[in-house]
């Protein structure tokens, strides 16, 4: 076996990583598990597209308006106690979110609450996490972090619907909401327990402030590798979000029920697990990774395509598993980049910034979908969001020539 081979998954002997990835798997297996269900039950108390579309926009909303705001504290703060904070909060939201559902008090509106509070929490956590992660292990293994983190992340987009499936075939949302309270302990008392060393963020303190604020955004205008994948994330996942749709296709098209729902759910993120496994083992081997990265994104858009064709079960199932697949190449190609190309300083900046663009993308576009869905039917809402996705790849691809060339990560710094 090469050395390429037996150091794939060299970052897991330092501890700290051991458990930080385990104790996020838990916790976001019951985020996951939480999205499933809040769709499902926003669509069982309307029956209307539109309500569905709009889980999507309370969720981005807080995100896109304290996004800046939660990265400035990130590189201004201990990352660690901030963490400590917002995972604490949002055991709080959920667990409230469970209360009112379990003692039949949930409401739409209610709904909608907890999930726009829980997004602006979480605009003030991914850039903490964001910056933790890099410096729990040494910069050389920081690549080899990241796609762990990523292989971590679509097993539980994997397990956490399933198990939402098998939840509401039983019991009520609130049983999923419940066990997403849960599973923000584990995360809480490792943080409490991790010592990480001093980085930039720690040992220069920076002010919260405006030109703050300006400084993350200037590193991004000056970074074309950085600005024209987000912008490639953005709209991609904007104009194909299925996902928001398949309790309409579960309960009204496919006619596969709760069961059925978190299986379909699951697909994508099945398939996406095996594309980041598949790259933690031999990611180091891809060189052309920004054609890898276009043409992903490309099977992704007609993936989605088919999906919205198709009548058949497993058909559907077999669709979006292949966009998940192609997706994971894209997500770990381009959240590689940008912890590579970010000085320490920057990384809560950075991701806050990322984050109007890889959230916004799919959260604003179930918004697009459910109005399209509602004018129109759903298969044409899933259909034109697969074709707008193969126009933006192929606009991208010829516009932005330093995307489609980008291979390896000296001549990325080089071309900044």
């Amino acid at each position: 076996m090469s050395t390429e081979h037996t150091t794939s998954w060299v970052a897991l002997r330092y501890r700290d990583l051991r458990w930080m990835i385990g104790a996020q798997f838990i916790s976001t297996t019951g985020n996951f598990m939480q999205f499933a269900a809040v769709n499902w039950h926003v669509y069982a108390l309307t029956k209307d597209p539109l309500a569905l579309g709009l889980v999507g926009l309370v969720r981005v909303v807080p995100i896109i308006v304290l996004s800046l705001v939660g990265g400035v504290f990130a590189d201004a703060l201990d990352r660690r106690r901030l963490m400590i904070r917002t995972e604490s909060a949002m055991l709080v939201v959920a667990s409230l979110l469970a209360l009112f559902t379990l003692t039949g008090n949930a409401s739409l509106f209610l709904i909608y609450l907890f999930t726009a509070v829980l997004g602006g929490i979480n605009a003030f956590d991914r850039p903490a996490w964001s910056g933790v992660l890099p410096n729990l292990v040494p910069r050389d293994q920081m690549s080899n972090a990241i796609r762990l983190n990523s292989v971590s992340f679509q097993l539980s987009a994997v397990v956490g619907p399933v198990l939402a499936g098998l939840i509401l075939s039983v019991s009520s949302p609130g049983g999923a909401y419940l066990i997403n309270a849960i599973s923000f302990i584990p995360v809480v008392w490792v943080l409490l327990k991790v010592r990480l060393p001093q980085s930039e963020n720690t040992v220069e303190k920076r002010a919260i402030s405006f030109a703050a604020v300006r400084e993350g955004l200037d590193f991004i205008r000056r970074t074309p590798l950085m600005w024209s994948s987000m912008i490639l994330d953005f709209f991609a996942t904007f104009f194909s979000s299925a996902l928001a749709l398949l309790p309409i296709y579960a309960s009204d098209i496919l006619k596969v029920g709760e069961s059925g729902y978190g299986l379909l759910f699951a697909a994508p993120n099945i398939g996406a697990m095996i594309g980041a496994l598949t790259l933690a083992h031999w990611g180091a081997r891809f060189k052309r990774q920004g054609e890898a990265m276009l043409g992903a994104v490309a099977v992704y858009g007609v993936a989605t395509i088919i999906f919205g064709l198709s009548e058949s079960f497993w058909l559907s199932a077999l669709a979006l598993f292949v966009t998940g697949l192609a997706d994971s190449i894209s997500v770990v190609v381009r959240n590689t980049l940008r912890q590579l190309l970010t000085p320490d300083r920057l990384r809560g900046r950075m991701q806050s910034i990322n984050m109007i663009f890889f959230m916004g993308g799919p959260q604003l576009g179930e918004v697009e979908a459910g109005l399209v869905a509602r004018l129109t039917t759903p298969a044409i809402s899933v259909v034109t969001g697969g074709v707008g996705t193969l126009i933006v790849v192929a606009v991208l691809a010829y516009g932005v020539p330093i995307l489609r060339r980008y291979r390896e990560l000296p001549s990325a710094v080089e071309a900044r």
